[in-house]
């Protein structure tokens, strides 16, 4: 049975998306699917989100890490001074707007990132939307949070429509600035976070060593970016939190540096006497050329 309430937020926002299969507008039927004129079909879910991607995606994104990633961005402090710097340019931008307004998370996993940084920025009229290509990401949000639309899809692809969002968020992922650039308003805002060098060095250091090679190195990301879109501004945001000795376990499993890594190793960081663990990362802050 699909929520009446979720499905008439769908309904709302129809607009906004399109189908992926022939680019037509959607509309909401009998309160439970999205139909464009060509009769291509997407059913809302029982867990409230709908499934927009027409081939199948292999992920090593699992259940488990998104369980782990809700747990640490939830329940710890970690990512809390790189969501109060968002929050606050999302203030700055928004808060004197009566419009509705909408807020893409393009790559949300399982959208933890997206309703905290919505909580914190305050925004009435903003309402959220997160799309995925993992299902199980999309399948855990829309579970959770329910004030916000989830969407199953593909960013090479993406079934939104023209120039339909105020604002990207693209945190920690990949980007395809073709679409967002579609996406977009004019001179509409994008927010992509990209790790700096320290940015959880503890683990990288127990688990790879401490080398230059594995140093992240943003100069070819920001130089993308600035292609797209004009840079405004870039945060720089560094932070040691103490974080819990029991929640450890999740930060590992949350994170791809561990998939190849020894257990010797993944062991060693989670058996180690300090918690202590750092955020370090860049805020590039864009507008739609």
């Amino acid at each position: 049975m699909v929520n009446q309430k979720i499905a008439a937020k769908f309904k709302t926002f129809s607009t906004s998306l399109k189908c992926p299969l022939c680019q037509e507008s959607l509309d909401l039927v009998q309160y439970k699917s999205l139909l464009c004129p060509n009769r291509h079909t997407y059913d809302i879910s029982k867990h409230g989100y709908v499934n927009m991607l027409n081939h199948s995606a292999k992920s090593r994104y699992s259940k488990t890490l998104y369980k782990a990633r809700e747990k640490i961005i939830m329940e710890s402090e970690l990512f809390d001074p790189l969501h109060d710097k968002i929050s606050a340019v999302i203030h700055d931008y928004f808060a004197h707007s009566s419009t509705p307004s909408l807020m893409l998370d393009a790559g949300c996993g399982e959208g933890s990132h997206l309703k905290k940084i919505l909580e914190k920025s305050g925004i009435g009229t903003m309402t959220g939307v997160g799309v995925d290509i993992s299902k199980a990401g999309i399948e855990q949000a829309a579970k959770n949070y329910k004030n916000e639309l989830w969407l199953v899809g593909d960013l090479a692809k993406s079934p939104l429509a023209d120039q339909s969002f105020n604002m990207i968020l693209n945190l920690f992922s990949p980007s395809n600035y073709r679409e967002f650039k579609r996406i977009l308003t004019s001179k509409g805002i994008i927010i992509k976070a990209v790790p700096r060098s320290g940015h959880l060095k503890e683990m990288r250091n127990s688990f790879y060593g401490s080398n230059e090679n594995n140093l992240y190195k943003n100069d070819e990301v920001v130089s993308l970016f600035r292609k797209h879109f004009t840079l405004t501004d870039t945060i720089h945001v560094t932070d040691v939190r103490k974080m819990d000795e029991s929640k450890l376990p999740y930060l590992v499993r949350m994170s791809p540096l561990s998939w190849d890594s020894n257990q010797a190793a993944i062991h060693s960081f989670i058996g180690r006497n300090s918690g202590h663990v750092t955020l370090d990362a860049d805020i590039l802050i864009g507008i739609n050329k």
